[in-house]
């Protein structure tokens, strides 16, 4: 250092302003090595008088400094050791400034660091030989040195972290690799640093003590640790030496963090599949009760273990279903429930159906036509929801050989148990009550919308819109239903019509067009008031020819405009037909009718966004959705069995499930229907169709996906109202999400592990739909000081103690101090914003024996 950079560094020494108590302001210019002694003479440094102190006017310094001169501002220059004990001058150099004239002098003086620190900075003077690592340290714009955290803040940026965080540095060292040999910011911390000190700090963290230290070792360490939170030490006696002996909280708070990252989790949870093998986990968990592991999330074999224990329990037909759909509630909330979510939801839908088949396993009651009608309505239509869910998971993960014995069961159960048994009862009350009048008591029948549902609305002067999505079953209206009713601020109410049969497209639609009479002619074609309307082009001239200031648009069509294009091609209309087609489009081909499940999310998708637009675009408020017909589906191919040959005669048309023919005759195994209580009839027709679910054989077209019969699934059509409200308006209620407190009343932590229990307040019906929470310690600054806790509030039970969470926290080991304020942060994952911040004392020092 030459002598302008002296005289420059002092300068700014001299320039700082005085601190608290300080009068002026007395720098010991330490120079053992004399590099400055022929210098010294030359140097002036303004309102600072200079004074050479040797080993014969040390008591004459004291005096001058203290008695003589106590005012002026001083520079003492010295080349002596002024730490020794016989140094006159001790307390006074204790309360002044001490200066060393190199370049370690410079960056302690550029980066206002006590002197006190320099032997701790002097041991790591290489890290500061590279200006790139001395500006990152600096900008760290640290206040209060420790050497705990110069040793950190160091690290820190040897591993290119932001802050000075010593969990930051760990992490990404770990995420880097591995292997020791060829982690390069173990390298440079061994090159720049010290690596002995690297896992010095290692082991006051995080209690990683072993004589062999190595980067695999400690992350198995952390992970066994963490592990030891929430299962028994005693199930892990083979691990123990992995067990941290002192501060797991840290271990397990460092690992949550990294689990809950929004991005590294990636690599954590790769090392966790890696380590899981290495350790052979499985085999842990596998000599112990499954409920041992319910609560852990730390390696992906737990969850697989748990999924394997639902199946082999359903296989072995053990029927704790209520216990196994807790379980896979339970995992939801857990890190690796979205690697397995496909698995968990087949699983879980196949719980419901054994739980229903429990319900009904004496068999599904017989009766009469209306209550078994009901019945489905009511109940039984579950089971066809629980089918359709299984198969839209398992398409996710179909080469899955645990889903593929889960498939098994579950065509077993659907097709040889339900959809068997029900309907071989509804054909057995069709022949005795409905062949010759095709209706039920107080069901609207199909043919009978426009004139009972529409032309009211017509007839005031109401705008109405009326969607029909082809093939749109039942159970499929109730799920639109459902989140048209919970997720808009319109009334949505679901009621069903009888259809029409045979259940096809062309006879469908017929009957929700407005007309006088439909009828079939001598082939087979639909014609409405004497026209055909069997196209979609055809339809939307009968409607607009029918009905003044009508229009009938299909959806794609609609789709495609903007919102002033909308605006304008239904501007004046009163009654507006859209008609729908994702579902049979997709079913309806034998090269396609395996994506049925998956074209029934689309098409509920579709038309609730159509419902939003017809709401925001048009300021539509009377909405009807319906369909043509429904539709049976299973997934297996059918048995020979299955199959009909067709012995009926004089045909006029022949499908998978039904036959017209102008002939009335008895044929075993099926259902004789006269088509005179839903046509007009003129050629005196009767529809035959197999009893159950079987089908024709005839050549080509599709075998699983198949309408024209009469089973509940294809004839109970769903009926969909929706009454748009605004904001404002009588009987308007907004979509809110649920809320969920904390329900302790102490805001008071004394130990570093603690139990905290939060409350759902309101149930989830109607508008009030789920939220989902993580929830947190922070500092008043921000920084997470504990493990994050998912709550899933998503629970629709009357029992507020169903709607209780009890959640673990652990702190990480910190000087808390019990006059500050720290908060439990409750943040909605949604929409990443804080919904409460609840203030906590913390104060370790107090020992409690109980829990919160």
């Amino acid at each position: 250092m030459d002598l302008g950079q002296v005289v420059s560094a002092l300068e700014k020494v001299y320039q700082e302003p005085l601190k608290d108590g300080e009068k002026r302001k007395i720098v010991f210019w330490m120079d053992p090595e004399e590099s400055f002694t022929e210098d010294i003479s030359q140097i002036e440094i303004k309102d600072v008088k200079i004074h050479i102190m040797n080993e014969l006017n040390q008591f004459y310094t004291k005096y001058l400094l203290e008695e003589k001169d106590p005012n002026s501002h001083y520079l003492i220059y010295t080349n002596l050791e002024l730490d020794t004990e016989d140094n006159w001058l001790a307390d006074t150099v204790f309360y002044s400034q001490t200066f060393y004239a190199d370049k370690l002098s410079i960056i302690m003086n550029e980066i206002q660091i006590d002197p006190s620190f320099r032997g701790v900075l002097k041991k790591y003077e290489k890290f500061f030989e590279n200006k790139n690592r001395y500006r990152k340290f600096k900008a760290f714009g640290i206040k209060d040195y420790t050497d705990e955290l110069i040793e950190i803040a160091m690290m820190s940026v040897l591993c290119n972290v932001k802050t000075p965080d010593f969990e930051e540095v760990v992490k990404v060292i770990l995420m880097d690799s591995l292997d020791d040999n060829d982690n390069k910011f173990l390298t440079d911390i061994d090159k720049f640093f010290d690596i002995d000190v690297f896992w010095q700090h290692v082991a006051i963290k995080y209690g990683y003590v072993r004589e062999t230290k190595t980067l695999k070792t400690l992350l198995i360490h952390l992970l066994v640790t963490t592990l030891s939170h929430t299962v028994d030490e005693k199930i892990l006696t083979n691990l123990q030496g992995y067990i941290a002996e002192y501060n797991r909280p840290n271990a397990l708070v460092f690992v949550d963090h990294w689990m809950h990252h929004k991005t590294d989790y990636e690599i954590f949870d790769k090392y966790a599949e890696q380590i899981e093998q290495e350790i052979q986990i499985m085999s842990v968990i596998q000599q112990q009760p499954i409920e041992k592991f319910i609560e852990a999330e730390i390696f992906p074999a737990i969850d697989r273990a748990i999924i394997i224990y639902i199946v082999n329990s359903i296989l072995e037909q053990k029927e704790d279903y209520d216990e196994y759909l807790n379980y896979i509630n339970i995992r939801r909330s857990k890190h690796f429930y979205e690697k397995y979510q496909y698995l968990y939801e087949a699983l879980y839908y196949t719980v419901l159906m054994f739980k229903f088949y429990k319900e009904f396993q004496h068999g599904i009651p017989q009766g009469k036509a209306h209550d078994i009608y009901q019945a489905y309505v009511d109940r039984y239509h579950h089971m066809d929801t629980y089918y359709r869910k299984f198969y839209v998971a398992y398409d996710e993960e179909s080469n899955n050989e645990i889903l593929k014995k889960l498939q098994e069961v579950v065509e077993n159960l659907y097709a040889n148990w339900y959809l068997a048994q029900l309907n071989a009862h509804w054909s057995k009350a069709i022949k005795q009550e409905m062949e010759n009048d095709w209706s039920l008591p107080g069901i609207l029948k199909q043919q009978h919308f426009y004139a009972s549902i529409v032309r009211p609305h017509i007839d005031k002067n109401e705008r109405v819109f009326v969607i029909i999505s082809d093939a749109m079953r039942y159970e499929i209206g109730v799920e639109l239903a459902e989140r048209l009713g919970s997720e808009t601020m319109g009334i949505s109410n679901i009621d069903t019509m009888l259809s029409v049969v045979p259940s096809v497209t062309k006879l469908g639609m017929a009957a929700l067009l407005p007309h006088r009479e439909i009828d079939f002619d001598e082939k087979a074609n639909v014609l409405v008031n004497g026209k055909d309307t069997s196209a979609l082009e055809k339809r939307k001239k009968f409607i607009e020819s029918t009905v003044n200031d009508s229009v009938a648009i299909d959806f794609e069509e609609m789709i495609a405009m903007n919102k002033a294009g909308r605006r304008e091609r239904f501007k004046g209309k009163k009654l507006i037909y859209i008609y729908h087609d994702t579902i049979d489009a997709m079913g309806d081909k034998a090269s396609t009718e395996m994506y049925t499940f998956t074209a029934v999310e689309k098409a509920i998708d579709q038309l609730f966004n159509l419902v939003k637009i017809i709401r925001d675009d048009l300021s539509g408020t009377n909405i009807y959705i319906t369909a043509d017909h429904g539709f049976l589906y299973q997934r297996d191919a059918l048995e020979s069995s299955d199959m009909l040959p067709k012995e009926v005669l004089n045909v006029i048309e022949s499908k998978r499930r039904y036959i017209l023919s102008k002939e009335k005759q008895e044929v075993s195994g099926q259902l004789s229907i006269d088509l005179s209580s839903v046509v007009k009839n003129e050629h005196q027709l009767t529809a035959y169709i197999p009893n159950s679910t079987m089908r024709y054989r005839i050549q080509g077209s599709g075998i699983q996906f198949v309408h024209g019969g009469a089973s509940l699934q294809e004839v109970v059509v769903p009926l969909i109202s929706y009454k748009n409200k605004r904001s404002g308006q009588k009987g308007a209620q907004a979509v809110e999400k649920v809320d969920i407190k904390l329900t302790n009343t102490t805001r008071r932590i004394t130990n570093s592990i603690f139990s905290l229990e939060f409350f759902q307040t309101e149930k989830v019906a109607n508008k009030l739909i789920p939220r989902t929470v993580v929830v947190y310690m922070a500092d008043e600054e921000g920084e997470i000081l504990s493990n994050e806790e998912t709550i899933i509030g998503d629970r629709s039970s009357d029992n507020p103690a169903e709607r209780t969470f009890k959640l673990r926290f652990v702190l990480k080991s910190s000087n808390y101090d019990r006059n500050k304020t720290y908060y439990l942060i409750m943040k909605d994952t949604e929409t990443d914003l804080i919904i409460e911040k609840i203030p906590f004392t913390i104060n370790l020092g107090i020992i409690s024996d109980f829990d919160f």
